[in-house]
């Protein structure tokens, strides 16, 4: 077995509310990610993004990893850690510099973000993300990258991305008890964002909703950079448990149904479709129609949209107030498990009253059978992430986007800054 240092292996962890998703990526000579290896579990002890039993997600996290490292004959021995939860925090804030000898060097560009990322946070919080948006030199505003340019000083806008310390470190903890290092935390909502998105639909604006089973994370992007995250923590679970709690029957088949027979909007169900309902307690199961399962499934969703609706328009507002870019021209990328259920893009769309899309992970080559799907997507994203702020100790792969999709050697900085 080669060790994932051995190579140029990446390893992405995703643990969420339902799923444990591991996948061991090979950055190739070209720079794309090759995935070499999956593996996942259903999750135990994860609730709304935190840990509630940690020896329940020690043996989740424990029986995806394995899974992973066989299929990709590679012993894993760090992991890139995808973080949710309604704890996450965002902030934008501002740092300026004088130009030291009156063209921008990469010293500057560190020292102005440096200055910017000062900002006292809460003392139970700390910055997961420090994310270049724009620059600007003099009178000079909207620069993506200046290095090279010249100029009297500079100002940065960068974005931090907080979460919360014990949050934090009881996920950390248990991924250590599995024997892995991790290798850098990060957002689930950007990794999403790095798997399923354009450069293109950045910069016009977009918004990124990953629907898991415990929570929402939303990442919002106009003018190439993210100007807002943030995490609802309800998602596809509350659709799973009005099955249940409708039909009387286990929450595990409820979310089997949801997964098989759901739709998220009623009026493109047959009238003449059934579905078989398990019932509880040894009774036999019941012929439902399909139509009155989606009549159960579409108002949840809707409303569960709806939360998302509501927070955009007030971020919108927000935005416009700043004088920053604030429409979304390239409308919603839904993405995670719970945006594969039939009809959610119609049902999307009335609620945004925007054009929606179903997001897959992009860019990728090799297993791609098994994560070309929208579960997959933070996973992914991690692989990308990874790729994009690792160095290699034979030869440096030349990112081809940063964390910000600014530029690369800022990232290089975050690194050694955390």
């Amino acid at each position: 077995m080669t060790k994932a240092t051995d190579k140029k292996l990446i390893v992405g962890l995703d643990i969420g509310t339902s799923k444990v998703c591991a996948l061991v990526g090979e950055v190739l000579p070209d720079s794309n990610v090759n995935v070499i290896g999956v593996g996942s579990s259903p999750s135990r002890g994860m609730d709304k993004g935190g840990v509630n039993d940690l020896e329940s997600v020690v043996k989740s996290v424990q029986r995806a990893v394995d899974k992973a490292a066989l299929m990709a004959d590679c012993e894993i021995d760090s992991v890139y850690l995808s973080l949710s939860g309604k704890h996450i925090r965002c902030q934008t804030e501002k740092g300026m510099v004088p130009i030291s000898d009156k063209e921008v060097t990469q010293d500057d560009v560190d020292s102005v973000i440096h200055t910017a990322k000062s900002v006292k946070i809460s003392d139970e919080h700390r910055t997961l993300h420090v994310i270049p948006q724009e620059f600007a030199i003099d009178y000079q505003e909207g620069i993506k990258n200046p290095v090279g340019l010249s100029g009297v000083r500079m100002e940065a806008s960068v974005h931090l991305i907080t979460c919360h310390n014990d949050m934090a470190r009881n996920i950390v903890k248990a991924v250590e008890r599995c024997g892995l290092k991790v290798d850098q935390l990060i957002f689930s909502g950007l990794a999403a964002s790095h798997a399923v998105l354009t450069a293109d639909e950045r910069e016009l604006g977009v918004c990124v909703v990953d629907i898991g089973g415990g929570t929402m994370d939303i990442a919002f992007w106009t003018g190439g950079a993210l100007r807002h995250a943030e995490v609802i923590p309800y998602a596809g679970n509350v659709v799973t448990s009005d099955i249940a709690y409708a039909f009387g029957t286990p929450p595990g088949d409820a979310e089997e149904i949801k997964v098989k027979y759901g739709c998220a909007l009623s009026e493109l169900v047959s009238k003449d479709a059934k579905v078989d309902v398990p019932s509880v307690g040894g009774r036999p199961s019941r012929s439902l129609q399909s139509q009155t399962l989606a009549e159960v499934i579409e108002p949840r969703y809707s409303e569960l949209l709806g939360l998302v609706n509501q927070r955009l328009v007030e971020i919108q507002e927000q935005l416009r107030n700043a004088g920053v870019k604030h429409h979304l021209a390239a409308g919603i990328v839904l993405t995670g498990g719970a945006a594969q259920i039939e009809g959610l893009n119609e049902c999307a769309e009335r609620v945004f009253q925007n054009q929606v899309r179903i997001g897959q992970p992009l860019e990728l080559s090799g297993l791609t059978d098994y994560v070309q799907a929208p579960h997959y997507a933070t996973a992914v994203g991690l692989l990308h992430y990874g790729k994009d702020n690792q160095s290699f100790d034979d030869s440096e792969v030349e990112p081809k986007r940063s964390v910000s999709g600014l530029f690369s050697k800022v990232s290089g900085w975050f690194k050694k800054e955390f």
